[in-house]
C-alpha cells in the first residue's frame, strides 16, 4: 500500500464481516422459527412439549421515541444469554418481549402535534424493535404483544370485570364471585347492615350494600388536582413546594369520585407470601415497608358528642399524650370546630384568625397546596387549633385538638394522639406551639436528645386501675391494650400503610373502563360479549384546563367530549336503554399487571390464557422448588425502580385470578433479579451546560471541549446529560456480538458499571482471536483437524466447561466470559501458530460462546461442517476425570512458620504426605536428625511439623 501499512487479511473478522454474519443469521432464525416455544395446546405448535421448561421475562419496556442507549439492553442481553444456555441444554424456553405502550408521553406528543397517540406509539415500537432485533435476541416473535393492541386490552377489561364482580371473603381468606355474596344476603345466611331482610330492601339499597363489598369500587378519594393541567397527578409528579413538575402549576388536595381497587384486602397475603419468593431481600423489604403492617391499638378519645379514633403502635405512651392532631382532610374537622375561641386561647394556636372556623379554613387551603411528600418530610411544623378538646381515656385529661398537615389521611385513621416526649415530629410541633411534654419512657443514661424512641422502663404512667411504671415497652403495650379493651376505650389491632389503589386517570391514552352508568348513576358492568370497549377517535387529546388557582374546578377528561361515544343505547338484558360511559381511563399499570399470562397464549380469542398452557408455564413445581412453591415464571429481570408499584399491583391481580380459579399459580414471578445500570461520564462547561461527551478530550487528567476546560461528572447515561451512546453505533463499529460480549463481561449483571467505548475493542480482539482459531484469514477456509487432545488440553477444556456451565446457570456472565477468554488464550498459545486447531477444542469453545455471541457461534459452527443450528445444543458436558488435580502442593510449617513446600500425587494418603514432608531437604536440615514431636497432615492443605 502507498502509505506503507499492510493490508488486512481478506477474511478477518471485522465490524463489516460481523454485520453481514449477524444479518444473515437473524434472517435464518426468523425464517426457521428457531426460537418458537411450543405450547401444550392451542395454535402455537400443538405438540408434545418437554417437561423441562423455562419461562424468562424482561420487565415491560415503554417504546420511547428517543430509542435505546447502551444501558437499556443490559438486562435484555442478560436474559437472552440465560435463555440461550438453557435452550442448549434441552429446555423448552419461552422468551419474548412486548410493550407497555399506553402512557403519558405519547399523549403529550399528541397534544402538541395533533398526531394520534397510536401513530406515535406504533412508530416508536418499530424503531425499538429494529434496535433490539439487531442485537440478536432470541425472542419468540409470535408471542409479542403491546398493551395498546385492542385484542390485548379486551382481556385487560375482562380481568377488570373479574375483579369488579368479586368480593373478599374474610372467612375463606380469598376473593369470591359477588354473586355468592348476593345469594348469602338473599337467603339470610348473611345479615344486612341494619338487620332488615334482603327482600325488604329497594334495588338501590341492595346495590349500595353489594357495591360496598366489591374489590373495585367508586370512592370519594383525596387526589392531587392540578386545574392548570386539567388532571390529577401522581405524588411523584408534585414538587416539594406543591407544584406540578410539568408546567409548574399549583396542586391542590381535594376529594374526587374515583375508581379504587381494594388491594388492602390482600395486605397480609402480599406480605406473608414474600417468604415464598426467590427475590432480592432488598426488594422484599421495600414491599414490606410499603405495605407497612403495624401491630398496635385503636384508641377512642371523646370530644363532646363525637369520638376521635386513633391508631397507635405505642399504646404504652398514652399517659404522655398531651394533644391530638387531625389531618386537614379528616371528616370530623367541621363537626368539632366551634364558632368562637375558648377563653385565654394561646395566640400561637390561632393562626392569627378571629375565630376557629376562619383559622381552619385558611389552614386547609394552605395545606392543599402541599404534596404528601413535603408534608411528611418538612421539619417546620405548622397547624392550627380547632377550638375543641378531647378527653385522654387513661387519665381524663382534657387535651387540645389541632389540625396539622404532618398528619395524613392515608395512614391509620387520619388522626393521632401526640406524645411529644416519644416522637420527634410531635416534639417539634409541641415546641413550636408551647404544648406540654411528658415523658413516659425513661431515656438511656447520657441521653441528651429530644424525643426518646428507644426501649426503657415506663414512667409517669399510672391511674387508679393500672400502672405501667417500671415495665418495658412490650409488657406495657400488652397491659394497656388489655385495659383499653376491658374499659371499652379501644382494642388491639393491625394497621397498614398500604392504601387502596387509585385506579382512574383523566386522560385519553389508556384502557377505557368496561362500565356504563344508568339513569340513577349506578355503575353497570358490561357483559363479556360487549368487550372490548374501544377508544373513540377524538380531535383534542388534552383534558380541559382551568384557572391554575381554581381548586374547585371539575375535571373534564378528553373522552367527555366524545359525546356520541359517551351516550350509548345498549340492551343489557332488560331491553334497550340509554347509558353513559365512564370518561376516565385505566392507569398505565393495568396492562403490565398480567402480560406474562398473555405471552403464554397470545392468539387465544376464547380465553385470556388456556388453563393447560398456564399450568405448564407458570404452575407450581414443588418437586423442583420445594413444597411451598407458589408457581410463577422462572426468571424475571428488571430494574429496582419497579420494586413496589408494578410488582405489588401485578401480584394483587394475579392473586385475585388465582382465587377465582383462572390460574394455578399463586404468584406471577417466582424468581426476580435486578440488573444494574450502565453509567457514563458527563461534562459541563463554565456555565454549567452539558457538552457532548464524545467531543471531550483528555490531557494530563484535565478535560477539554473545543479548547475550553470542562468539568467531569459521573452518573446514569441520558439524553439530557449529552452522554448517550447507542447500541447502533457500537454495532456499526464493532458488531452486535462484540457489544453483547462487552456488556456481559463488564462486571456482575446486578452491579452498575461505567461505560467506556474505548474498552469495547478488547472484546472485539478476543472474538477476532477466536475466529482465527477456526477460520484461515487469508482463504476463509476452516483450519481445524481431528488431532487427539493432550491431557493438558483435556484438563483446560473440561475445567472451562464445568466453570462456564455453572456461571451461565448462576447468571455470572462476566466470569463465564473470563473463562472463555482464558481457554481461548490457552488454545491460541498452544495451536495458534500450528497448521490447524484440534476440532476437539474448537467445537466446544464455539458452543460455549454461543449464548453470549450467537451470530458468530452459528457462523463458526456452520464452517466447522454442521448443517443444523446450534441454538438447541448440544452444550458441552464436563468429564469429571479431568476436573481432579493430578498433584497437590503442600506448604510445610515448622512450629507455625512455613519453611518449605512439596508436591505430591493428588491421591497420596496421609502417611505418604508425612514421609515426603520429612524427607524434604529444608525440613530435614531443620530437624537435624531429631524426631519431631508431632506431624499433622491437613489433607490437600498443609503439613504442620512440631519440634
Amino acid at each position: 500500500m502507498t502509505d506503507g501499512t499492510e493490508a488486512a487479511p481478506a477474511h478477518r473478522y471485522t465490524a463489516e464481516v460481523a454485520g453481514q454474519i449477524e444479518q444473515r443469521w437473524q434472517q435464518y432464525w426468523a425464517e426457521h422459527g428457531t426460537y418458537h416455544a411450543p405450547n401444550p395446546v392451542g395454535s402455537l405448535d400443538q405438540t408434545t412439549v418437554p417437561s423441562d421448561k423455562l419461562f424468562v421475562q424482561d420487565m415491560f419496556p415503554y417504546p420511547s421515541g428517543s430509542g435505546l442507549h447502551v444501558g437499556h439492553p443490559l438486562g435484555f442481553i442478560g436474559t437472552d444469554v440465560f435463555a440461550r444456555y438453557h435452550r442448549m441444554v434441552g429446555h423448552n424456553v419461552l422468551h419474548t418481549m412486548g410493550f407497555d405502550a399506553f402512557g403519558l408521553p405519547a399523549e403529550q406528543y399528541a397534544v402538541q402535534t395533533g398526531t394520534h397517540p397510536r401513530t406515535t406509539t406504533e412508530a416508536n415500537i418499530e424503531r425499538y424493535l429494529g434496535q433490539i432485533r439487531r442485537l440478536g435476541l432470541g425472542h419468540d416473535e409470535r408471542r409479542r404483544i403491546a398493551t395498546t393492541d385492542v385484542e390485548y386490552y379486551r382481556w385487560t377489561q375482562w380481568i377488570f370485570l373479574q375483579i369488579f364482580n368479586s368480593y373478599y371473603d374474610t372467612e375463606q381468606d380469598r376473593a369470591r364471585p359477588i354473586s355468592e355474596l348476593e345469594d348469602a344476603f338473599a337467603t339470610g345466611r348473611r345479615e344486612t347492615p341494619d338487620g332488615r331482610p334482603w327482600s325488604e330492601l329497594s334495588e338501590t339499597e341492595r346495590r349500595r350494600i353489594i357495591d360496598s363489598h366489591r374489590l373495585v369500587y367508586l370512592s370519594e378519594a383525596p387526589v392531587n388536582w392540578a386545574p392548570g393541567l386539567g388532571t390529577v397527578v401522581a405524588n411523584e409528579e408534585v414538587t416539594a413546594d406543591g407544584r406540578t413538575e410539568r408546567g409548574n402549576f399549583p396542586v391542590f388536595r381535594r376529594d374526587l369520585s374515583q375508581w379504587m381497587m381494594r388491594i388492602t384486602a390482600y395486605a397480609d397475603r402480599l406480605v406473608d407470601d414474600l417468604d415464598r419468593l426467590d427475590w432480592p431481600e432488598k426488594i422484599k423489604s421495600m414491599q414490606r415497608n410499603w405495605i407497612g403492617r403495624s401491630r398496635g391499638a385503636n384508641v377512642r378519645f371523646r370530644s363532646g358528642e363525637h369520638t376521635i379514633e386513633v391508631f397507635t403502635t405505642r399504646p404504652d405512651t398514652l399517659f404522655g399524650a398531651t394533644y391530638m392532631v387531625l389531618a386537614p382532610e379528616h371528616p370530623l374537622v367541621d363537626a368539632l370546630v366551634p364558632g368562637a375561641w375558648p377563653e385565654d386561647v394561646d395566640a400561637r394556636w390561632t393562626g392569627g384568625a378571629d375565630d376557629p372556623r376562619s383559622a381552619v379554613a385558611a389552614y386547609r387551603a394552605q395545606a392543599s397546596r402541599k404534596s404528601e411528600l413535603d408534608r411528611q418530610e418538612s421539619r417546620d411544623k405548622t397547624g392550627v387549633f380547632t377550638g375543641a378538646y378531647a378527653t385522654n381515656p387513661v387519665n381524663g385529661r382534657q387535651i387540645p385538638v389541632f389540625v396539622a398537615d404532618y398528619v395524613l389521611m392515608g395512614y391509620g385513621t387520619g388522626a393521632i394522639m401526640a406524645v411529644p416526649a416519644q416522637d420527634q415530629r410531635d416534639w417539634d410541633f409541641a415546641t413550636a406551639f408551647g404544648l406540654d411534654i411528658v415523658r413516659t419512657v425513661r431515656p438511656d443514661d447520657g441521653f441528651d436528645g429530644e424525643a426518646f424512641t428507644g426501649d426503657g422502663p415506663a414512667i409517669n404512667s399510672a391511674n387508679d386501675d393500672v400502672s405501667l411504671n417500671g415495665m418495658g415497652v412490650a409488657d406495657a403495650k400488652k397491659t394497656i391494650t388489655a385495659w383499653l379493651e376491658e374499659h371499652g376505650h379501644g382494642e388491639g389491632t393491625v394497621q397498614y400503610k398500604l392504601r387502596d389503589w387509585l385506579f382512574a386517570r383523566q386522560r385519553y391514552w389508556g384502557e377505557p373502563f368496561p362500565i356504563v352508568y344508568d339513569e340513577d348513576g349506578h355503575p353497570i358492568p358490561l357483559p363479556d360479549d360487549q368487550l372490548p370497549v374501544v377508544l373513540p377517535e377524538v380531535e383534542d387529546y388534552s383534558p380541559r384546563t382551568f384557572d391554575p388557582e381554581d381548586a374547585e374546578a371539575e375535571p373534564e377528561p378528553p373522552l367527555a367530549r366524545a359525546t356520541d361515544w359517551v351516550e350509548v343505547t345498549l340492551d343489557l338484558g332488560d331491553g334497550p336503554k340509554t347509558y353513559r360511559r365512564d370518561t376516565n381511563v385505566m392507569p398505565q399499570w393495568a396492562g403490565s399487571c398480567w402480560y406474562q399470562l398473555r405471552y403464554i397464549d397470545p392468539d387465544n380469542d376464547q380465553r385470556f390464557v388456556d388453563p393447560e398452557n398456564e399450568r405448564y408455564w407458570l404452575g407450581p413445581r414443588p418437586e423442583e422448588h420445594g413444597p411451598t412453591d407458589p408457581g410463577g415464571l422462572d426468571l424475571y429481570v428488571g430494574g429496582v425502580e419497579h420494586a413496589v408499584l408494578h410488582l405489588l399491583y401485578a401480584r394483587f391481580w394475579h392473586k385475585v385470578l388465582y382465587d377465582l380459579g383462572h390460574v394455578s399459580s399463586e404468584e406471577p414471578y417466582r424468581r426476580l433479579y435486578n440488573q444494574g445500570y450502565i453509567q457514563a461520564y458527563a461534562y459541563t462547561d463554565s456555565r454549567g451546560v452539558y457538552v457532548p461527551a464524545d467531543e471531550v478530550t483528555e490531557s494530563d487528567g484535565r478535560f477539554f471541549h473545543n479548547g475550553e476546560e470542562v468539568t467531569q461528572e459521573y452518573g446514569k447515561m441520558g439524553k439530557s446529560l449529552r452522554n448517550v451512546v447507542t447500541p447502533d453505533e457500537i454495532a456499526d463499529n464493532y458488531g452486535a456480538d462484540t457489544f453483547r460480549f462487552y456488556e456481559m463481561a463488564m462486571g456482575p449483571l446486578d452491579v452498575s458499571r461505567p461505560w467506556a467505548t474505548k474498552d469495547v475493542v478488547g472484546a472485539q480482539r478476543f472474538l477476532q482471536r477466536l475466529w482465527r482459531l477456526v477460520v484461515d484469514e487469508a482463504t476463509g477456509a476452516p483450519r481445524v483437524d481431528d488431532a487427539e487432545l493432550s491431557d493438558a488440553d483435556l484438563r483446560q477444556l473440561h475445567r472451562a466447561i464445568a466453570g462456564v456451565r455453572e456461571d451461565y446457570a448462576g447468571l455470572r456472565f462476566n466470569t463465564a466470559g473470563a473463562k472463555l477468554i482464558e481457554l481461548n488464550n490457552y488454545v491460541t498459545k498452544t495451536y495458534g501458530s500450528a497448521a490447524a486447531t484440534p476440532r476437539g477444542l474448537a467445537e466446544p469453545l464455539v458452543l460455549m460462546l454461543a449464548p453470549m455471541c450467537p451470530h458468530l457461534a452459528e457462523e463458526l459452527w456452520r464452517r466447522l461442517g454442521h448443517e443444523e443450528s446450534l441454538v438447541h445444543g448440544p452444550f458441552p458436558t464436563a468429564d469429571e476425570r479431568y476436573l481432579v488435580d493430578e498433584t497437590v502442593e503442600y506448604p510445610i510449617q515448622v512450629n507455625g512458620k512455613v519453611r518449605s513446600r512439596i508436591t505430591v500425587a493428588a491421591d497420596a494418603d496421609q502417611e505418604a504426605v508425612r514421609k515426603a514432608a520429612l524427607a524434604d531437604e529444608k525440613i530435614a536440615a531443620l530437624l537435624d536428625g531429631a524426631e519431631p514431636r508431632k506431624v499433622i497432615v491437613v489433607p490437600s492443605r498443609l503439613v504442620n511439623v512440631v519440634r
